[in-house]
């Protein structure tokens, strides 16, 4: 695996949302190629101010609306711009020490998918058949195609993945753009995948680019297992991201600290990609209630092991909630301006808190990369309560003890051997950690 990732920290964006693109365009509005992936490039000194170094992109190839409908895996959305387009960005992060990743949607097509539409016109004759799952008892001339959809999305073509058209497909589209300069891919639907096929596809992407880094969009299943079968490299550790919310929002800390255990146990066989948020689920600050309580989110997030990863504009505090209906996800990827502005507040979804919000990100980020160990690292849970916690995060030479307090009373919590206060505000007395009403701190030695 790539030895680069072991330092890496994402800034993740949707694309479409965030350079203002039409999701659900009319007409032409697609049919020349606009220059809004520029527009990203605009926030790069952002990501590195951030104490960051990758930019997590979502999907960038050509689709019909969101981008996870697929129409040409190896050309640029033009509602984003060209490969000049793309060249250029990838050459600005790397100016800057930033890495790439890209968001590879091999499960599922668009239903407008030249490879498809052949299959409308030419029926099982048609040279891309092999490309599909389809019924195609009963079929005749003009009539509809029985292919097999993803989660019940019409629109959305699920790939025959036991095809070796497939197989070389995929290949194909993954070092196509390692080729152009990308250092890894997220593959989207992961977990709707036979890890057979990623099995048979991964290795022969690391043949010809070995640096690359895999991660795999895994919603629920046996993560240890899929990462052995399928050989990528990491996970989204959803189960890591919910137990933070719920625990925060419902003021239930076990609910925390037992996913905080199952992630230990992750770190066994593969190092998880973490989060609190993404263009899919409802904003950190939203989710958890209680605004006071969004650094507790960030403390969590940059101590626990894993390769963490900044939903763009969580380090402001946006709020926005994701609904189950045509464009409830809008809320969640809006525009953002083509730079960082003066004023936060001024962003989709701020409030008055933004600044503060950001100057803990950077706090964070900056301890964890004062501590890179932390990404292997184990935690324990040395005190819990509903409404407060004191967790050990140690190496067999390092440790940090995270303390958090969700309550409106003051509470008095083990320090677990810590002398200082590395980030946060408390006051050390003796063993104990003293914490004020909806306080948080990290300690050191």
């Amino acid at each position: 695996m790539a030895l680069w990732v072991d330092h890496a920290m994402w800034w993740h964006v949707y694309p479409l949302g965030f350079v203002g693109a039409p999701i659900r365009p009319e007409g032409d509005e697609t049919d020349a190629a606009q220059h809004r992936l520029d527009r990203i490039g605009g926030w790069l000194d952002h990501i590195v101010e951030l104490g960051l170094n990758g930019l997590a992109l979502g999907p960038v190839f050509a689709s019909t609306t969101h981008g996870y409908d697929t129409i040409d895996h190896f050309r640029i959305d033009p509602r984003l711009g060209d490969d000049a387009h793309f060249d250029r960005l990838v050459a600005a992060a790397h100016d800057k020490g930033v890495r790439v990743l890209l968001d590879g949607v091999f499960n599922h097509v668009g239903r407008a998918h030249p490879a498809f539409c052949a299959l409308e016109q030419n029926g099982p004759d048609a040279a891309t058949a092999d490309l599909f799952r389809v019924d195609w008892n009963g079929w005749e001339p003009g009539a509809p195609v029985a292919a097999e959809v993803f989660e019940g999305h019409d629109a959305l073509v699920v790939l025959d993945h036991s095809s070796p058209a497939v197989e070389q497909l995929v290949v194909d589209v993954m070092t196509h753009w390692l080729d152009r300069g990308a250092d890894g891919w997220r593959l989207d639907a992961a977990y709707a995948v036979d890890p057979a096929f990623w099995a048979r596809v991964l290795p022969r992407v690391r043949a010809q680019h070995p640096d690359v880094w895999i991660t795999g969009e895994v919603i629920h299943g046996d993560a240890a297992a899929i990462v052995t079968e399928s050989t990528m490299d990491s996970l989204t550790q959803y189960e890591l991201w919910q137990g933070i919310w719920h625990g925060l929002s419902d003021a239930n800390l076990f609910e925390t600290t037992h996913a905080i255990e199952r992630n230990n146990a992750l770190l066994e066989t593969f190092v998880p990609t973490t989060f609190i948020g993404n263009h899919d689920v409802t904003r950190i600050a939203s989710a958890v209630g209680d605004a006071r309580h969004v650094p507790h989110a960030v403390v969590l997030l940059c101590i626990l092991a894993g390769t963490p990863m900044i939903y763009a504009g969580d380090e402001y505090g946006l709020r926005a909630v994701k609904e189950e209906r045509l464009g409830g996800d809008d809320a969640v990827r809006p525009e953002f301006p083509p730079a960082p502005p003066a004023d936060p507040t001024t962003l989709p979804g701020a409030e008055a808190d933004a600044a503060t919000v950001l100057a803990v990100h950077q706090e964070l980020v900056a301890l964890r990369r004062r501590h890179p160990w932390l990404r292997t690292a184990q935690t324990d849970v040395v005190h819990v309560a509903n409404t407060a916690v004191s967790l050990r995060t140690a190496t067999g030479t390092d440790a940090l003890v995270t303390v958090l307090n969700l309550a409106d009373e003051s509470v008095s919590l083990p320090a677990a051997g810590a002398t200082s206060v590395a980030a946060g505000t408390a006051t050390i007395a003796g063993a104990q950690v003293e914490l004020a009403p909806h306080g948080w701190a990290v300690l050191g030695s």
